[in-house]
C-alpha cells in the first residue's frame, strides 16, 4: 500500500481526508504546526509530522519514504501577515521542492473550479501559479478542482436567519457544491490516476434561487428573495479593489465573482445540501437558545 503524506490536515477538507483515510485504513501521515488537534482526531504521534509549510527549512527530510503527497494548503482570508502568494503559492512550492528531493512519486493538489479562467483574482492567481509549477515539475500530478464546499453556503443561511436572502441578477446561475466528506472520497478515488485535472461537485445542481429557498426553509422562514441589479455586484468589486487592501478585497472579489457565473462540475457523492442546511440551521437555533 502506498504511503501518503497529507498537508493541510487540520483544515476543513483536510480533516475530512483524515477521517476517510482512517475509515478506509490508508497508510498515511499528516503535517501540522502542532500535534494537539491531530491527536484529538485520533492520529498517533508517529503519524504526525510537525512543520510550518510556509517555512521551507522546517520541511527538510519530512517527506522521505512517502509515495504520494496530498496538499489542501490554501487560505480564503489573508491573515497573520500572510498573503495568498505566501500560502497558496509559496507554501505549496516549498512542499513540491521537498517532495522532489525525497523522491515522492505523485503530488495531489486541491485547486479551485474555473481557477484557470479567473487568474485576475488574487486568490486564483496564487493557486494557478502553483498549478503551473506543479505541471512542469516532473512529478506525476493530480489537480483536483472542486466546486464550492457546503460550508461556503453558510452565507445563505446567515441571511435566511434574518428572513431575507439577497441575490444579484435573476438568481438563475447554477452550481453544485460538495460536502467535505464526499470531496475527500473523490480525491482518494482518483489516487491511481496521473497527470490529470479533475473537476468535482456535489450530487445536486442548484440555482442560487433554489439554494436561497432551501436556506429559508431550513429556518422555517417565508420565501423572501430580493434580486439586486447585477451592476451593483460589479460596482462593489471595483470599489473594494480601489479603496481597500488585498487582505480585505481578496475574499470579497472571489465570492462576488463566483456569484456572477455558473459553476458546474461533474456530480459526485451522496450528501445533500438541503440536509446540511437543516442540520446547520438547527445547530444555529440551539446556540441562540443557549445564549
Amino acid at each position: 500500500m502506498a504511503t501518503i503524506i497529507l498537508a493541510g490536515a487540520t483544515g476543513y477538507l483536510g480533516s475530512h481526508l483524515v477521517k476517510v483515510m482512517q475509515d478506509q485504513h490508508f497508510s498515511f501521515k499528516a503535517i501540522a504546526r502542532n500535534n494537539k488537534k491531530l491527536i484529538r482526531m485520533g492520529l498517533n504521534e508517529d503519524q504526525i509530522l510537525q512543520a510550518e509549510v510556509t517555512q521551507a527549512q522546517t520541511l527538510k527530510g519530512l517527506l522521505e519514504g512517502a509515495d504520494i503527497l496530498i496538499s489542501t494548503i490554501g487560505i480564503t482570508r489573508q491573515k497573520d501577515g500572510l498573503t495568498y502568494m505566501d500560502v497558496d503559492y509559496q507554501a505549496n512550492l516549498n512542499l513540491l521542492e521537498e517532495a522532489k528531493k525525497a523522491g515522492v512519486k505523485k503530488f495531489i493538489y486541491v485547486a479551485a473550479i474555473n481557477g484557470d479562467k479567473m487568474r485576475h483574482l488574487k486568490i486564483m492567481a496564487a493557486k494557478e501559479q502553483f498549478v503551473d509549477a506543479l505541471k512542469t515539475s516532473g512529478i506525476e500530478y493530480i489537480i483536483v478542482r472542486p466546486n464550492g464546499f457546503f460550508s461556503d453556503m453558510k452565507d445563505f443561511l446567515e441571511m435566511a436567519k434574518k428572513g431575507k436572502v439577497y441575490l444579484f441578477g435573476d438568481g438563475n446561475f447554477k452550481l453544485n457544491p460538495i460536502h467535505g466528506e464526499d470531496l475527500a472520497k473523490a480525491i482518494l478515488d482518483t489516487i491511481n490516476q496521473s497527470n490529470v485535472e479533475i473537476e468535482v461537485g456535489g450530487p445536486d445542481i442548484l440555482s442560487q434561487n433554489e439554494i436561497a429557498e432551501m436556506a429559508l426553509n431550513a429556518h422555517g422562514k417565508p420565501i423572501k428573495i430580493l434580486h439586486l441589479p447585477d451592476w451593483i455586484r460589479k460596482a462593489v468589486i471595483i470599489l473594494v479593489r480601489t479603496f481597500t487592501s488585498s487582505k480585505t478585497y481578496g475574499p470579497i472579489e472571489f465570492f462576488l465573482s463566483m456569484m456572477g457565473q455558473d459553476n458546474i462540475a461533474p456530480r459526485y457523492g451522496m450528501l445533500r445540501l438541503q440536509s446540511f442546511f437543516i442540520h446547520t440551521a438547527d445547530s444555529i437555533e440551539e446556540q441562540i437558545d443557549k445564549n
